[in-house]
């Protein structure tokens, strides 16, 4: 991995601490970083603390006379290999969005060519407010600009949900991945996701535990590894992945459809992560059932197979499938990865507690024809990346 010279943006909010920590493995890493922080950010955390972590002087208002003596702002937005700004306040995304130069963070924005990167940090209101997604959408237009997060779970307010900043240790990873040429550069990519539901009347339905956590983090590594991604969710609760088609889907047979339609467009890579309902009622009744006996009987067939259905095309692009499984998992795995002429198969036994199914951790084993490796137990994002790179590799050796 190059040592890159980044140049770290800190906004206000309570998750600013935590970029002393990132700063810290930047220069553990290598890399040359210089720090740069919104009066909001020096509420929070003092400068002093970040120039001794980085061992350079940081920098706080546009309007410096010392250092605007020479185009500071413009030497610095040309120095930076790469911007990092965590955390991204919704008050600093909704300015940057709007093409606003009104302080030294987002004068660097407009003023630099490299990269850069925004890890959102925000209560989970905040996140979901229909003006802060306008911002993000606009962000997303953006080719210069990547998102990395928010990542879910609970926040300093109490809140639970989508906005925590992603972790030190993730952001630093994903600043070494970036430092790499993509596994994916060029490729499109099709991944399903989540849990599809299948109707018994107008409220009730079969479905299953899956979250789509594991298919969303996918397809977020995948955009970061270069590809053009299609995300084809069943209901989650979770938010678009920047700069990743979504196409949302209810039924099998809905997924069947709009996996059809996005390999036809063409698909160098189909990922198979979503928990797909086996079977379905034989009929959906129009009106609610009524509680009448103790027992009631219920028709299920099976449900279209999108995963086998996708990889038996005479044009089938490179296939991995998913086997969740509670018993004999390499077994079942391998089997399923060899009757469906599967590319790669990945593993994880959803029995383990705290892994798998509705959970921010997993661990998996990937089988393909000649070989295996085990990934985690990790967190998802983390597993999700290190599965991209594995699959690229294949990829290539397949291509090749």
């Amino acid at each position: 991995m190059a040592a890159k010279r980044i140049l770290l943006g800190i906004t206000g909010g309570i998750a600013a601490y935590k970029s002393a920590e990132l700063v810290r493995l930047l220069k553990k890493a290598g890399h040359s970083v210089r720090v740069v922080m919104t009066r909001g950010a020096e509420a929070f955390v003092t400068p002093l603390t970040f120039q001794a972590l980085s061992g350079e002087p940081v920098r706080t208002s546009l309007l410096d006379p010392e250092a605007e003596a020479g185009m500071g702002h413009i030497e610095l937005a040309k120095w930076a290999d790469q911007i990092v700004v965590a955390p991204a306040s919704a008050d600093f995304l909704a300015r940057l969005a709007n093409g606003l130069a009104d302080d030294l963070l987002t004068t660097l924005c407009c003023a630099t060519e490299a990269p850069i990167a925004l890890a959102p940090a925000m209560n989970q209101a905040m996140w979901g407010n229909h003006r802060t997604q306008r911002n993000i959408r606009l962000l997303q237009e953006d080719p210069q600009i990547s998102l990395w997060g928010p990542d879910q779970g609970e926040q300093a307010c109490g809140d639970t949900g989508p906005g925590r900043m992603l972790e030190p240790l993730v952001l630093a990873e994903l600043i070494a991945e970036s430092s790499r040429q993509g596994a994916l550069m060029g490729k499109r990519v099709v991944i399903t996701a989540g849990p599809t539901r299948e109707p018994i009347d107008p409220v009730r339905y079969i479905s299953n535990h899956s979250s789509g956590k594991m298919g969303y983090a996918i397809a977020s590594a995948a955009r970061r590894a270069g590809a053009e991604v299609v995300l084809i969710s069943g209901p989650v609760a979770l938010a678009a992945p920047a700069g990743v088609e979504v196409r949302q889907v209810i039924t099998a047979a809905d997924m069947l459809q709009q996996a059809t339609a996005a390999v036809d467009a063409g698909c160098d890579l189909f990922v198979a992560s979503a928990a797909v309902a086996d079977y379905r009622p034989e009929s959906c009744e129009a009106d609610k059932i009524k509680k009448s006996s103790e027992q009631m009987a219920l028709a299920l067939v099976r449900n279209p197979d999108t995963l086998a259905t996708i990889a038996a095309r005479p044009d089938a692009p490179f296939t991995v499938g998913f086997a969740a499984e509670t018993t004999d998992v390499a077994r079942y795995a391998v089997d399923k990865m060899q009757r469906k002429k599967l590319n790669m198969i990945v593993a994880n036994d959803v029995s383990v507690p705290g892994l798998g199914f509705n959970s921010d951790n997993n661990a998996v084993t990937v089988f393909w024809p000649d070989g295996q490796a085990s990934i985690g137990p990790d967190s998802k994002q983390r597993i999700a990346e290190h599965l991209v790179a594995l699959i690229g590799d294949r990829l290539g050796q397949a291509a090749g």
